[in-house]
């Protein structure tokens, strides 16, 4: 293209400009002015600056507008966390102000024990036991929070943020010290310890007991080993009809939240010492007792205790004993008790006040029934000490003659414990000695010629009463008798019945009695074991010698002696005489062990064992 073909100029009116066809000069990019064409490096160079100028100012905008968020945002958290530190300032204060007594009086709330299960008895004499109740804590009580009358706006939202936090903390965990449980007398009567557990929290409990949770707690308590106290507590506690203690604690932690679990719960924390609490419960009547409290003093042993059977049997090296008995369960039917065997001595009353232990025995495992609680006992005689054969030969003798026997019994488990009580004898006196004549009796005259005297084989059967199975061997008697002419009457045999030896001859003399015979001194006897009866223990055929024992008229008895001598000499089969008294039996008994000794036999001796019989006289056992 040549010059003189270049466009001429356009001017510009105040009309619209014309669109001009593009050409191969025509700009790609035109200014923003509507001006004419430039060159491209600078048109390039404004847009740049432009855009960096816009992006600038959005910038600017954003972090004015990110900047406002922010101290809006500091600002709502800073006035939410100083209205939550008001609160927990608030709710902090008001828990620093609760007593112990108040959460005992009006939040902690238990039902119960309903079940108490003996885990285990220690060698120490502690005891682990799982008691089960039902527990809860009002929290909205203590805290002022649980919902109430209208007290305005704002108190009804610190209201509802402190149930909101109660809940949200759900539970408590309980840590307790070893308690301290003593009587109203100051006593110590035991201590109490328990691994930490947990406690719920409860915000406008219903007015039922439907807000409590089941709790099931191990304890492990030991009893003291003050038997003195122990006793005082239990007679204190029946006269008056209830069981009052005190228990001391020397510390208690709260903390938030459930044991097994961390978080911000756990920071809650709260801990109170030297917490005192008394602690009291009605006793309820017992089946079989006298009703507890106004006075009424508490029942010896032997109203509890019945014994059922008792047995006895000779072993080779030793004596065993077997037991059935029930005793009236005083303790409240939730306590359920599965409990091992245990272990007790018996003890006879010595000289001199002091008690020999006779037997060591021990029960089955046994469970705690209602109203009576069934023992299966076993054991063995112990060995004895050689002063032993008279407290053991009182005993069997007062339980032959229906007397009760006094007697002590102690458990390892409590060793300061002594139980003093009565053995029951049998529901019936046994016949001991049966069947009690002198064969081949012989009366004569002594050298001296006032005195008469009796010679002859004494005869009797020796039958045990029923579990009495021993073995033994009868080695001597001491016989006092009274001579009746004729068969004893029934009214001398009751009044006999009841004489002692030691009360010498019964007075007034009963009727048709005309003698006395009593040796000097013990008569050798021997035995031998025979079959048993039915329903009767060992029986033994004894015999022993007797020679020129003394027979004396009894005062003022000469006529009564005469006619019998009449009867024997003109009689034609001679004259029956009866034959009432009492005799001590000396015998042997397979596996005792009395003294030190080792031999397996050793003796006891039967005192006053009563008998009657008879013995027939005829011409030519008088030899006058």
């Amino acid at each position: 293209m040549t010059e003189n073909d270049t466009p001429p100029p356009c001017t510009k009116g105040k009309g619209k400009a014309r669109h001009t066809d593009p050409s191969e000069q025509t700009p790609l990019l035109l200014n923003h002015n509507g001006g004419a064409p430039s060159q491209t490096g600078p048109l390039l160079v404004d847009d740049e600056d432009l855009d960096i100028e816009s992006s600038s100012d959005a910038r600017r905008g954003l972090w004015s507008k990110l900047t406002f968020v922010f101290l809006a945002s500091l600002s709502f958290c800073i006035i939410i966390f100083l209205l939550l530190a008001l609160l927990a300032y608030s709710y902090a204060a008001r828990l620093s102000d609760i007593s112990t007594e108040d959460v005992l009086e009006n939040a902690l709330v238990i039902q119960g024990p309903y079940r108490v299960n003996v885990l285990n008895v220690t060698a120490d004499g502690g005891i682990w036991i799982q008691v089960q109740a039902r527990v809860g804590v009002d929290a909205g009580s203590i805290m002022g929070v649980n919902t109430g009358d209208d007290e305005g706006t704002f108190k009804d939202i610190w209201k509802s943020f402190g149930r909101l936090g109660v809940k949200l903390l759900d539970k408590v965990t309980v840590d307790v010290s070893t308690a301290q449980i003593f009587s109203e007398r100051q006593a110590l009567l035991c201590t109490v310890n328990s691994p930490p557990f947990e406690i719920p929290l409860t915000v406008n409990p219903p007015y039922d007991d439907s807000w409590l949770s089941t709790i099931s707690l191990p304890l492990f308590v030991v009893p003291t080993q003050n038997a003195s106290d122990a006793n005082q507590f239990v007679h204190d506690s029946w006269y008056s009809g209830a069981a009052s203690a005190h228990a001391s604690v020397p510390s208690v932690v709260v903390s938030g939240g459930s044991m097994n679990k961390g978080g911000w719960r756990h920071m809650l924390r709260l801990q109170r010492s030297g917490i005192q609490a008394d602690l009291s419960m009605k006793l309820p009547p017992i089946p079989g007792l006298p009703t507890p409290g106004k006075g009424v003093p508490l029942p010896s042993v032997s109203q509890l205790v019945r014994l059922q059977s008792f047995s006895v049997e000779s072993e080779s090296k030793n004596v065993t004993v077997h037991a059935l008995a029930t005793v009236i369960n005083p303790v409240p039917s939730i306590v359920n008790l599965t409990a091992p065997s245990i272990s007790f001595s018996v003890l006879l009353p010595g000289e001199d006040n002091s008690t020999i232990p006779v037997a060591s025995v021990h029960t089955d495992p046994f469970t705690l029934t209602h109203p009576n609680i069934t023992l299966v006992i076993s054991g063995s005689i112990l060995p004895l000490p050689p002063h032993a054969s008279a407290s053991l030969s009182s005993f069997v003798s007062k339980y032959l003659s229906l007397e009760p026997n006094p007697i002590s019994v102690t458990c390892p488990l409590f060793p300061s414990l002594v139980l003093d009580t009565e053995f029951p004898p049998p529901d019936s006196k046994p016949q001991i000695l049966r069947n009690v004549t002198i064969r081949d009796m012989k009366i004569k005259p002594s050298s001296i010629g006032t005195e008469f005297l009796a010679s002859g084989t004494v005869f009797a059967r020796i039958v045990l009463p029923k579990g009495m199975d021993l073995t033994m061997d009868v080695i001597r008697v001491f016989p006092d008798v009274l001579v009746f002419d004729g068969e004893v009457p029934e009214l001398a045999s009751l009044l006999l019945s009841r004489q002692k030896r030691e009360e010498g001859l019964p007075d007034p003399l009963p009727e048709g009695a005309f003698g006395h015979i009593q040796p000097e001194d013990w008569l050798e006897a021997t035995s031998v074991q025979i079959d048993t009866e039915g329903g009767q223990g060992s029986t033994f055929a004894v015999t022993a010698d007797m020679v020129d024992v003394p027979l004396e008229v009894l005062p003022g008895r000469q006529k009564e002696f005469s006619a019998f001598v009449s009867k024997v000499i003109f009689g034609t089969h001679g004259a029956l005489a009866g034959l009432k008294g009492t005799t001590d039996v000396g015998v042997h008994i397979l596996g005792l062990p009395l003294g030190d000794r080792d031999e397996t036999t050793s003796g006891i001796d039967l005192l006053g064992l009563p008998f009657q019989g008879s013995v027939h006289v005829g011409k030519r056992g008088l030899l006058v």
